[in-house]
């Protein structure tokens, strides 16, 4: 399959949310409604009043670890760290991508703010596994809480993402650690908005993969990083609940949307490496609540599978009416 129309597009640098909106739930929203191609604007506060009866919103209660590290070679060269997983076998031990000058190769070591490393594996893409050891009484996973900052995309231009991202972030949702990057769709809920809303919960925690483009001329060429996911007893009872009264199955997020499509609403946990493309029979999901995504992403290519042609239409709209795009921006609600 050759690249959809739609996958591409042009979008002014102003549009690119360089901080949340406050309070979260002041966010916009963009409702395009499927059946017709009708657009309308409202305020995510505004949810509520438009649910049917029945409705069943899916989160993703993952939660985005303090994963990436600023420091320097022990030879001396600034050193940038992103945390990718825990090692299994070895708590102390994770898989990362290392930013310095220079040839990575094992036995290379890095000195953080009461914190050391050394590079004990080089693993194909790019990555490597770190080894941590913290000098002094403090274990190194308390250290690493300590000083990691929360792993903010790059279109968020900081010198250093500052204190307040920890909590930005961050949705008021996240219960599993594991996340190097925030299900951003969650991140317009405040907790008194969700607990006005009937939600039920998956896992999955998003990985550096989501950030990175599509680089090939057929979508099908494309290939996901494996993410860890997890559908609960509860979460599954829930789904078939609404689905019996007639409600609607929303998911809020597209890892919501990958992680329901890979189970077909049922328990299951593992790893997920679907890829959803326009053409996808969509088993579960029933609505989409997403924000705008980055041209040429697998995450568009998603959107545009759930939504259709008017996809377009929907994001030329947003961008000349003020619309702030990406992690930190606005949402769509496709119905």
């Amino acid at each position: 399959m050759t690249l959809p129309r739609g996958l591409d597009y042009e979008l002014p640098p102003e549009r690119i949310a360089q901080h949340p909106a406050s309070p979260r739930d002041a966010a916009r929203v963009l409702v395009l409604d499927r059946g017709t191609q009708a657009l309308e604007e409202c305020r995510f506060r505004d949810i509520p009043g438009r649910l049917r009866a029945n409705d069943l919103l899916i989160v993703n209660d993952t939660e985005v670890v303090p994963a990436k590290l600023r420091g320097h070679k022990e030879t001396g060269g600034r050193a940038e760290v992103l945390l990718l997983e825990r090692c299994a076998d070895a708590p102390d031990r994770w898989r990362a991508l290392v930013r310095c000058r220079g040839r990575l190769r094992e036995g290379v070591r890095f000195r953080f703010d009461g914190l050391q490393a050394e590079v004990r594996e080089l693993i194909d893409g790019g990555a490597c596994v770190l080894g941590f050891e913290s000098p002094g009484d403090d274990a190194a996973e308390q250290v690493l809480a300590r000083i990691g900052e929360a792993p903010l995309p790059p279109y968020i231009e900081r010198p250093a993402s500052d204190r307040a991202d920890l909590e930005d972030y961050q949705s008021v949702f996240a219960r599993v650690p594991g996340a190097v990057a925030a299900p951003t769709a969650s991140l317009h809920f405040t907790r008194e908005l969700a607990a006005a809303l009937p939600i039920a919960t998956v896992t999955l925690h998003v990985g550096p993969g989501t950030f990175r483009p599509l680089r090939t001329e057929r979508l099908e060429d494309h290939v996901l990083e494996p993410e860890s996911f997890e559908v609960p007893e509860q979460t599954a009872r829930e789904i078939r609940a609404a689905r019996e009264r007639g409600g609607r199955v929303i998911a809020v997020g597209t890892s919501v949307v990958r992680v329901l499509e890979t189970t077909g609403g049922s328990v299951g946990s593992g790893k997920t490496d679907l890829f959803v493309v326009p053409g996808h029979r969509f088993r579960v999901v029933d609505s989409l609540i997403t924000n705008f995504h980055l041209p040429r992403s697998t995450l568009l290519a998603l959107v545009l599978a759930f939504g259709g042609d008017a996809v377009r239409g929907a994001y030329r709209h947003a961008i000349a009416a003020g619309f702030r795009f990406y992690s930190y921006g606005d949402a769509m609600w496709i119905v």
